[in-house]
C-alpha cells in the first residue's frame, strides 16, 4: 500500500508541532541531566569543604554565636559553658552564670555537645571575624602572661590530681607551678611544693573571678 500520498498530505503545522514537542522533550532531558550533574558536583564540593574544617574553626563558630555547649574533657568532667576565646591550641570558656574562666587545651577536649541547630551552624560557610593574633596565641604564650600577672589557678591533671597554685614560668611545653592553698598569695612561706607540669598532662586551669 502506498502511504506516500498520506505523508505528503500532512500539514506543515502538524510537522512543526511534532518537532517542537520532540525538542522540548530533549531539552527537558538535557536540563534534568545538567541539574543532576550539578547536584553531584555541589555535593562533592560540600564534602571537600567540610573535610577541610578543623575543630578550631567550629569552636570559633560557637564563640561567635555565644552558644551554650556541653564541654567533655579527657578526665571525665562535663561542663556547660560558653566558648569566649579560641587561641591557637586552647580555649577559654565560661559557665552560663558567669564568673571565672576555664582554660582548656584543645587536646584535652573529648567532645562538644550542642543543639542540632548550633552544631549545623558550625558547618556553615559563613565569614567569621579575622583572628590572626588570637590564632597565634599558644597555650605557652597565655600561661607566660598569667605568670607575669601572678594569677592563681585551680589546675586539673589527666591523672585526676587537682592542684592550686601560681604559675612561676612557662616553657615551650611545660609550666612551673608553685603549689599553695586557695585564697593565699604566692608567698615563700605559703608555697607547699614546686611542680613541673607538662602541657600534655593539663586538662584545665580555672581562674576564679575572671571576666571574659
Amino acid at each position: 500500500m502506498d502511504n506516500s500520498r498520506g505523508i505528503r498530505m500532512l500539514s506543515p503545522t502538524l510537522v512543526r508541532v511534532h518537532w517542537d514537542r520532540l525538542f522540548e522533550d530533549l531539552e527537558g532531558q538535557l536540563a534534568a541531566e545538567w541539574e543532576a550533574e550539578r547536584a553531584v558536583l555541589d555535593a562533592e564540593s560540600e564534602r571537600l569543604r567540610i573535610a577541610r574544617l578543623g575543630l578550631r574553626t567550629r569552636l570559633r563558630r560557637f564563640e561567635h554565636d555565644a552558644a551554650l555547649v556541653g564541654l567533655r574533657l579527657v578526665d571525665g568532667e562535663r561542663r556547660s559553658v560558653r566558648v569566649r576565646v579560641v587561641g591557637a591550641d586552647w580555649i577559654a570558656a565560661q559557665p552560663p552564670e558567669g564568673g571565672g574562666a576555664l582554660i582548656v587545651p584543645l587536646s584535652a577536649i573529648t567532645g562538644v555537645e550542642s543543639t542540632h541547630g548550633a552544631l549545623l551552624a558550625t558547618l556553615e560557610d559563613a565569614e567569621l571575624p579575622a583572628d590572626e593574633l588570637r590564632g597565634r596565641m599558644t597555650l605557652g604564650f597565655l600561661l607566660r602572661d598569667l605568670a607575669r600577672r601572678r594569677t592563681p589557678l585551680h589546675v586539673a591533671l589527666r591523672d585526676g590530681e587537682r592542684l592550686h597554685g601560681t604559675v612561676d614560668r612557662a616553657g615551650a611545653d611545660h609550666l612551673d607551678l608553685a603549689v599553695h592553698d586557695a585564697g593565699q598569695a604566692r608567698r615563700t612561706d605559703a608555697v607547699r611544693a614546686f611542680r613541673i607540669v607538662p602541657f600534655d598532662a593539663l586538662v584545665s586551669a580555672r581562674m576564679d573571678g575572671a571576666v571574659l
